[in-house]
């Protein structure tokens, strides 16, 4: 990938809530940008990290566009790109978010959107980046239909050890699990490759992404087997890691089926979030028990979930180790807090199954 591009994250009234996701993603980690601040009014004054995680990032918490801009110029390392952070429910941009995307397109700033409302065709965004000479990139906006794919069965070509990350819930840290178990598995000096599904994979610089939740239906399945099979194909990785979008029981945002279909993961990490009670965004809609998840993802599946990863928002630091115990008893699975303690013993977990699949393929 290019060298990384000074960013400004744009998360005004979001940083730390469910709808700041994308702002999260890219505050904890990012190969395409480097970003010099993030917007939240609410949260102006504090470091992102310290507020996301209780680890200080160095990227301070601004008010304004104008204050983002400055703080990057103080530093030497002008921004060139003005990222929307935010991931509200239905993908829309209310007006005042629209404002200072226009704020930041005057002030020469290009533009990175993952939102569905196209930015590119806004009839005063579109003419007035033009007229500044900046670029607007809508993640979001799927590809030409003559350059989708549909499903051929040529998944099974792949030697790759394929694990997917599925969550019991949306919002529930999939993505960021999937990310750093790709870093384990490459400090442990194997190859891994990150499939990411939507626009936050993209922008933290998932070289083969596709955003399931923009493509027309029928194609879906043919664009997650050809970006699995193009990254095998592409970086022979040891292990290709899938991330999840949201559950497969979860009432708005069903998701998980198209990839254990399509993709079709040797193993799965069930991501989840104990401390939860009903779905994300859904007070009226209980959450399912873990052991009915990982019964369905193995029923529609035919493949086992090897470990449960733990979201521990809403968790007491120490009441951790004993809910992760708790869940290994109950599931006989080994429940790994992954942002707290690293992915190295879920890394090694992974790495043991590729003899068995890996290996044997190349044969």
């Amino acid at each position: 990938m290019e060298e990384r591009e000074s960013a400004i994250v744009y998360c005004r009234g979001a940083f730390g809530t469910p709808n700041g996701k994308t702002a999260h993603g890219l505050v904890r980690f990012t190969r395409r940008y480097r970003v010099e601040a993030v917007i939240d009014d609410l949260r102006a004054g504090e470091d992102a990290g310290e507020a996301l995680d209780g680890c200080p990032s160095g990227i301070p918490i601004v008010a304004s566009v104008e204050e983002g801009i400055r703080i990057a110029e103080e530093a030497k390392r002008p921004a060139r790109r003005f990222v929307v952070g935010l991931a509200p429910d239905g993908g829309r941009l209310s007006a005042e978010a629209r404002e200072d995307v226009r704020r930041a397109i005057e002030r020469g700033l290009s533009v990175d959107s993952g939102l569905h409302d196209f930015l590119s065709e806004d009839p005063v965004l579109a003419p007035l980046a033009a007229a500044r000479g900046v670029e607007i990139r809508d993640v979001r906006k799927p590809p030409a239909r003559d350059a989708l794919h549909f499903f051929t069965g040529k998944i099974e070509e792949v030697r790759s050890l394929k694990v997917a990350i599925l969550g019991t819930d949306s919002a529930v840290g999939k993505r960021t699990t999937a990310w750093k178990l790709v870093e384990a598995i490459e400090r442990a000096g194997r190859r891994a490759e990150m499939i990411g599904t939507g626009q936050t994979a993209w922008m933290q610089g998932a070289r083969y992404s596709i955003l399931i939740d923009s493509l027309i239906n029928d194609f879906v399945t043919g664009e997650i087997e050809h970006a699995v099979w193009s990254a095998w194909k592409e970086t022979n990785a040891d292990v290709l890691v899938i991330e999840g979008q949201g559950s497969l029981l979860n009432p708005a945002y069903p998701g998980g089926f198209e990839i254990l279909a399509a993709a079709r993961p040797d193993c799965i990490v069930l991501q989840d979030a104990p401390a939860r009670r009903a779905y994300d965004g859904f007070p009226a809609f209980p959450m399912h028990p873990l052991g009915k998840q990982i019964q369905a993802i193995e029923l529609v599946s035919g493949k086992s979930v090897v470990a449960i990863a733990v979201n521990h928002e809403n968790l007491a630091r120490e009441e951790i180790p004993f809910v992760c115990d708790a869940i290994a008893r109950t599931t006989g699975l080994p429940a790994f807090d992954v942002l707290l303690d690293g992915a190295g013993p879920l890394a090694s977990l992974i790495l043991e199954r590729i003899p068995e699949t890996h290996d044997r393929r190349r044969g």
